[in-house]
């Protein structure tokens, strides 16, 4: 449980949920999306989605980052990890990690992002998020039809049962 990563499409609340549970755990917070490249940033700001081969070295940078954390005495990190192969990339660092998946529904998540002010990534990018992703089998699933403190309160819970 010593390093937990949010992960979910954009607009699911991983910043939000992970500030709020960074808090109750009395860890650091890292936000995923500070680590990508300013090419990156780009062409998510031009409405383009990333492939993977953007996204690689952006999640290499992201392992080292959680072998930081994990040293540091664990934290909690946002980061979109949509596909199962994301996922073993960010495994493979050497320190063990808690996915924790902020499930919800498109017209949720739609709704939330037309609310979004000062991030980068367009709303319009939400369809080719939900086609990339690939639901986590082993993940602590939690849904964000719920009101922030709930969730954290379940992740909290869910955390506890894993130990």
């Amino acid at each position: 449980m010593k390093n937990i990563i949010l992960m979910g499409v954009s607009g699911c609340g991983k910043t939000l949920i992970g500030k709020l549970l960074a808090e109750k755990l009395d860890v650091t917070f890292f936000d995923g999306d500070d680590f990508h490249p300013e090419v990156n940033v780009e062409k998510m700001r031009s409405g383009e989605p990333l492939n993977d081969r953007d996204r690689l070295p952006w999640l290499e940078t992201v392992a080292g980052q959680i072998e930081e954390m994990d040293r540091g005495g664990g934290g909690v990190l946002a980061c979109s990890a949509l596909k199962q192969t994301y996922r073993e990339i960010l495994q493979r660092a050497d320190a063990p990690v808690t996915f924790v998946y902020l499930k919800g529904e498109r017209d949720l998540i739609a709704r939330r992002l037309a609310e979004r002010e000062g991030h980068y990534m367009p709303a319009e990018l939400l369809d080719s998020q939900f086609r990339a992703l690939e639901e986590p089998a082993n993940a602590l699933t939690v849904s964000i039809n719920q009101t922030p403190q709930e969730i954290v309160s379940e992740i909290l819970h869910k955390l506890g049962d894993k130990k």
